[in-house]
């Protein structure tokens, strides 16, 4: 009886030594995941080169961020692209329309000699960007709906636009997606998903992410001093994270790893078995014809293929890019 008395004390004795320490420990781990969620910063990632030329578009359909005073979330991903250093950003929006404008006075004889703006300039994008909110609507078979939000956001069915357009203005969440489409092949090389809620904020603004004066520079300030802009930032900046991650095996020239662009005879010809004319001919090409160079060159004669599946060369004095 002795025995059992003394083993039933130890036992309450370690299970109260259990129970004391709990607390302590469950303390102890909570301490260190606050320390560790407030060292976590929000950081734009970075690229030791650029992955290409990248034009950023604004979404299709209603301009849904005009409900939350917000500018263009295409504003918001080029700073990110700025910043990042990850592609080279090539301006198809107001800058582009500028542009042409200067171009106009420069073909009309009003710019003063020597300007050096003319055709042939302009630097071709490699890589179009799309931002977008994903949908929540099991309406809109899972397709980005900015246009359905745009219709209900600041209106009486406001409800109903915060579940069906990727953001809940209530609970201050956001579901966005950056989609990447090859400009040469039309093939979307890149899909990305963000989400970020108000809860997110704590860590965002822990660190530089929202200081200085480079989210007004890039006409993105709603971004930085609204709860839900600041929401949708660090959404988006989840998803170019990904993004970047994802293309980081891209070709390191855009253009040469495409297929080449097509050819259309301009005179009568003859597709020859050998650059140096030697063999004879596989056929006669006629004007309008269009043929798809290989790549391989020799001086002025380009081996290409017809539609036939034909392979010879060809004079390139005979050829014109397709249109």
């Amino acid at each position: 009886m002795t025995f059992r008395i003394h083993a039933l004390a130890v036992a309450l004795t370690v299970g109260t030594a259990t129970l004391l320490a709990t607390p302590a420990a469950d303390a102890q781990r909570r301490g260190s995941a606050q320390e560790e969620r407030q060292q976590k910063t929000a950081e734009i990632p970075t690229c030791a080169q650029p992955l290409g030329a990248i034009a950023v578009l604004e979404p299709e359909g209603t301009n849904w961020w005009t409900g939350q005073q917000l500018q263009s979330p295409a504003a918001l991903i080029k700073m990110y692209v700025q910043r990042s250093r990850c592609f080279t950003l090539v301006d198809r929006g107001r800058g582009m329309a500028a542009m042409q404008a200067e171009r106009e006075l420069a073909s009309g004889g009003d710019l003063r000699r020597g300007s050096n703006i003319g055709r042939g300039q302009v630097r071709a994008a490699d890589y179009v960007l799309v931002p977008d909110l994903i949908s929540q609507n099991a309406n809109a078979g899972g397709n980005a709906v900015g246009a359905v939000l745009g219709g209900l956001l600041g209106s009486r069915n406001a409800n109903l636009g915060r579940v069906a357009g990727g953001i809940n203005l209530q609970r201050k969440t956001a579901d966005v997606m950056l989609t990447v489409t090859d400009v040469r092949s039309s093939e979307q090389v890149a899909m990305t998903e963000g989400h970020a809620t108000k809860t997110d904020l704590g860590w965002g603004g822990s660190g530089s992410f929202w200081g200085g004066s480079g989210w007004g520079a890039a006409g993105a300030s709603g971004y930085s001093n609204t709860e839900i802009g600041q929401v949708l930032a660090l959404a988006y900046l989840q998803a170019y994270t990904d993004l970047v991650a994802q293309l980081g095996g891209l070709p390191d020239n855009a253009s040469a790893a495409n297929v080449h662009q097509a050819v259309t005879m301009t005179r009568t010809g003859r597709l020859l078995k050998n650059a140096n004319g030697s063999g004879g001919a596989v056929r006669d090409l006629d004007p309008g014809m269009m043929l798809y160079p290989t790549g391989n060159k020799e001086g002025t004669m380009w081996e290409v293929e017809d539609e036939l599946g034909n392979k010879g060369w060809v004079n390139s004095t005979l050829l014109e890019l397709s249109r």
